[in-house]
């Protein structure tokens, strides 16, 4: 059986729609059950892609004080698989149907010292967490990294919010994070909180398991969009039930096998919690996993795979990718 946050649905109303960026579209609902937001938390959405209903997870970048308006901020990448599409198109007054906030990534309240690491479109996860410490007086800083400025959503809020506090580093002016030098000028008791894609995540934890530094004091979320590699399609065969899929670009390894009817084992959807794991038997290609559950030694050992984000790619380039794996 596949198992699922414990959700309460309600209808919720869009009231605002906003361009923040090219790609980035700021989304406000009004929820019909409103529940305080507490920082890191995110929204599940039913949206319908292709006439399937299908589940998305957004961050809850700000809400009103009781709840009743959440805004999200959804970046439509190459890598969408689509539902990013569906929700720039939702206007004013159409309803969709949420969850209640839903806290994955809760902020712990006390440590001497923080960082808050976000990565692109991973601020809207960071930001409530920013706006909490400020406003309870602790030592914080808060890390924003992007490509370029144009493309950093609410960068001029921040500044105006944080002052000193805020550290930009902008990818096209040459001032890139350097992930070693931020983790070896940490206090010990520093706790870290970071979001955004898998490269600097597995980054920052590398660097912060060579320092041997406290691994409960690193916290972190992934949106599971991002790898190593250009998502391409690849096959995935079951043997002992006699299933062979194809999964394409825009879609995960976990959505394909569901669409063909295999009974897959999942929760988080998003390569954190490690549930649908699937032990591989066969490969051609190479893994690209996208996950931030397994450690180092275990993804180069190429005998798993967290098949809700976690890819097949082809390698060397023109070998068709495909992997076998065991049924669950």
């Amino acid at each position: 059986m596949a198992a699922t946050h414990a959700a309460v649905w309600q209808s919720a109303r869009v009231v605002e729609t906003d361009e923040l960026t090219g790609d980035i579209r700021r989304i406000v609902l009004e929820m019909s059950k409103p529940a305080k937001v507490e920082p890191g938390a995110h929204l599940d959405v039913r949206i319908d892609i292709h006439g399937a209903t299908d589940r998305r997870s957004y961050s809850i970048v700000d809400a009103t004080p009781d709840g009743s308006r959440v805004a999200l901020s959804v970046y439509r990448s190459p890598a969408s698989r689509g539902g990013a599409a569906v929700m720039h198109a939702l206007r004013r007054d159409e309803v969709v149907q949420v969850t209640q906030p839903l806290l994955d990534f809760p902020l712990r309240v006390g440590a001497p010292a923080y960082v808050l690491l976000a990565g692109g479109i991973g601020i809207t996860a960071i930001a409530g967490m920013g706006r909490l410490l400020k406003s309870i007086g602790a030592d914080y800083r808060l890390i924003y990294a992007g490509r370029s400025r144009s493309a950093m959503a609410y960068l001029d809020a921040l500044t105006a919010e944080h002052g000193d506090r805020l550290e930009v580093h902008v990818g096209d002016e040459g001032t890139s994070l350097q992930v070693s030098r931020l983790v070896d000028g940490l206090d010990e008791a520093t706790e870290l909180y970071m979001c955004g894609p898998i490269r600097l995540m597995d980054a920052v934890r590398r660097a912060w398991m060579e320092r041997e530094l406290s691994m409960p004091n690193l916290r972190f979320e992934t949106f599971g969009n991002s790898g190593w590699f250009a998502a391409g399609t690849f096959t995935v065969q079951i043997p002992t039930i006699g299933l062979e899929v194809v999964v394409r670009p825009g879609e995960t390894m976990l959505e394909a096998l569901e669409a063909a009817g295999a009974d897959m084992m999942y929760d988080c959807r998003k390569g954190e919690c490690g549930l649908c794991e699937v032990r591989v038997l066969h490969l051609e290609g190479a893994i690209d996993h996208r996950d931030v559950f397994y450690s180092e030694r275990q993804k180069d050992a190429k005998s798993k795979i967290c098949c809700c984000v976690s890819r097949v790619a082809e390698v060397p380039a023109g070998q068709a990718a495909r992997v076998v794996i065991e049924a669950t």
